[in-house]
C-alpha cells in the first residue's frame, strides 16, 4: 500500500496520511461511473438540479470547516480560503440552473423537421492542481454532474483534502455515489491512466502547459473531448492617467494573492513612463505592508508556497534578477517567500517571459499604447490581463488588442462563475465557467424527422 502524505505548508508538518489509489481500483471506479451515468441521464432535468442545489446547501453548511482545511492544506490565507468555499458553493447554485435549459434547436429543412439535442458525454475525467483545489474541482464538478454525465476526479496529491471533502458532501446531498469518485495520486501514474482509460470520453485539465501538451497528445490517440486551462504569464498596462493607488493596491491581489500561485497571476506589469515613479512608490508601500504569515490568522494577506521544492523553483529565479524592493515573510518552520519586485528588467529575461507561480513582479516602463500592447503580447501565453486608464475609448482599444482570453478593466479580477474563463494560445483549449461550460461537457446530436407525405 503507497501512503501520500499531505504536507500543512505553514508548518511543514504532516497534515494527513492517506492511502494512493490502486490501478486495479481506479478501473473498478470507471466501471461503476459509467454504469451510475446511464441511470443519472435518464433522470429528470428537475431531479438533478435539485441534487446540485442540495450540494450547493451542504457546502454552505460546512463553510468553515471547509475553509479551514483549505487553508491548512494550501497555505491559503482564511479570509480567502472562505471566500473559495462560498464560491464553490455559488457554482453548484449557477449550474443547478443548467439541467432545466439545456437546450436544443429546431432548424427548417426541406422535407421534414430537425431537432438537435444536447446530450452527456459519459464518464469525464476532471485533473486539478494544488492552488485552487476547491474552486477548481466546483468548476469542472459541477457542469459535469449537471449535464449527465459522471465524473472520476484526481486532485494534486499535495492537496487532496477538500476534493475528498467535497465528494463526501456531495453524497450526504443525495448524488448516486458511484457519479462522483476521487483518485489519489500522482500524474504520471493515475493522471496517464485516466486519460489513456478507453471509457473516459473526456479529459477537463488545470495545470501547467507542459502537462496539458502532453495530456493533449495522449488524448488523441482516442479522440478523446479535452479542456485544458494552463499557464500564464499574464501583464498588467499601468498608464499615466490612470488612479495610480487603485493600480498598485490591485497588484496586492493580482500578483501576490495565494503567494502569487494563480495562473492569472500579473506577474508583468507595464508602466507609462511617467508614471513610473510614483507607481513604484506607491507599490513600495503596498508591499512593507503586506501581511505575510499563518494562513488561520484573520489579519493574514498572504501565506507560504505550497512546498520546500516549489519555493526554491521561485528563489532560482529571483537570484539571478534585479531585486528593486521586497517585503517580510516570517522564518522558522514554513515555506515561506517575500513578496518581491523586479526592475530594472528586461522582457527578454527569463523572470519576465516564464511563470514563476510564486510572489514576484517583473515592472516594465513603455512609452505609448501601441507599444505596450505589443511587448504586453510577445508571449507563448494569452490567459488573463489588466488594463488601468481612465480613458474609456483607450481601455476598449488595448482591451480588443491584447490577445487573451479574460481581461478585465481597473480590476484585477478576471474570473467568474458566470462568465467563461480560459487562454489564447498556449494558455489553454476550450473554455470554463458561464455557459460554454455547459458545452464542453456536452455532445451536439442532431435528428431528422421526415414529413414528406411521399415519403
Amino acid at each position: 500500500m503507497s501512503v501520500i502524505n499531505v504536507i500543512e505548508p505553514a508548518t511543514e508538518r504532516i497534515l494527513e496520511s492517506l492511502e494512493q489509489t490502486a490501478p486495479s481500483d481506479l478501473d473498478a471506479m470507471v466501471t461503476r461511473a459509467s454504469s451510475a451515468q446511464r441511470k443519472w441521464a435518464s433522470e429528470t432535468p428537475q431531479t438533478r438540479a435539485q441534487v446540485l442545489l442540495a450540494i450547493a446547501t451542504e457546502i454552505d453548511r460546512n463553510l468553515e470547516e471547509i475553509a479551514h482545511l483549505e487553508a491548512r492544506n494550501v497555505g491559503m490565507p482564511i479570509n480567502d480560503a472562505r471566500g473559495a468555499v462560498a464560491g464553490a458553493a455559488a457554482t453548484f447554485r449557477y449550474y443547478a440552473a443548467a439541467p432545466e435549459r439545456l437546450l436544443g434547436q429546431t432548424i427548417p429543412v426541406a422535407g421534414g423537421v430537425d431537432m438537435t439535442f444536447r446530450e452527456p458525454i459519459g464518464v469525464v475525467g476532471l485533473i486539478t492542481p494544488w492552488n485552487y483545489p476547491l474552486t477548481i474541482a466546483a468548476w469542472k464538478v459541477a457542469p459535469a454532474l449537471a449535464t449527465g454525465n459522471a465524473v472520476v476526479l484526481k486532485p494534486s496529491e499535495m492537496t487532496p483534502l477538500s476534493a475528498l471533502r467535497l465528494r463526501d458532501l456531495a453524497v450526504a446531498a443525495g448524488l448516486p455515489e458511484d457519479l462522483f469518485h476521487v483518485v489519489l495520486g500522482p500524474g504520471s501514474t493515475l493522471g496517464r491512466q485516466l486519460v489513456d482509460h478507453p471509457t473516459i470520453g473526456k479529459i477537463a485539465f488545470t495545470g501547467s502547459t507542459a502537462v496539458g501538451k502532453e495530456i493533449a497528445r495522449r488524448a488523441a490517440d482516442g479522440i478523446k473531448r479535452v479542456t485544458l486551462e494552463l499557464g500564464g504569464k499574464s501583464a498588467a498596462l499601468v498608464f499615466a492617467d490612470a488612479d495610480l493607488d487603485a493600480a498598485a493596491q490591485g497588484l496586492a491581489g493580482a500578483v501576490f494573492g495565494n503567494s502569487g500561485q494563480d495562473c492569472c497571476a500579473r506577474s508583468r506589469v507595464f508602466v507609462q513612463r511617467p508614471a513610473l515613479d510614483l507607481f513604484l512608490e506607491k507599490l513600495q508601500d503596498v508591499v512593507d505592508n503586506l501581511r505575510v504569515g499563518d494562513p488561520l490568522a484573520e489579519s493574514t494577506q498572504m501565506g507560504p508556497l505550497i512546498s520546500a521544492g516549489h519555493a526554491m523553483t521561485v528563489a532560482d529565479y529571483v537570484e539571478a534578477a534585479p531585486v528593486l524592493f521586497r517585503g517580510s515573510a516570517p522564518s522558522g518552520d514554513g515555506y515561506w517567500f517575500p513578496p518581491t519586485v523586479l526592475y530594472p528588467i528586461e522582457d527578454d529575461h527569463r523572470a519576465a517571459r516564464e511563470e514563476i507561480f510564486g510572489p514576484v513582479v517583473a515592472i516594465l516602463p513603455f512609452d505609448d499604447e501601441q507599444e505596450a500592447i505589443t511587448r504586453a503580447n510577445d508571449t507563448v501565453y494569452g490567459l488573463a490581463g489588466s488594463i488601468w486608464t481612465s480613458d474609456a475609448a483607450r481601455s476598449l482599444r488595448v482591451a480588443r488588442g491584447l490577445t487573451a482570453g479574460a481581461l478585465a478593466v481597473n480590476s484585477y479580477s478576471s474570473v467568474r462563475v458566470t462568465t467563461p474563463f480560459g487562454g489564447f494560445k498556449q494558455s489553454g483549449l476550450g473554455r470554463e465557467l458561464g455557459p460554454d461550460a455547459v458545452d464542453a461537457y456536452t455532445e451536439v446530436k442532431n435528428v431528422f424527422f421526415n414529413t414528406s407525405p411521399n415519403a
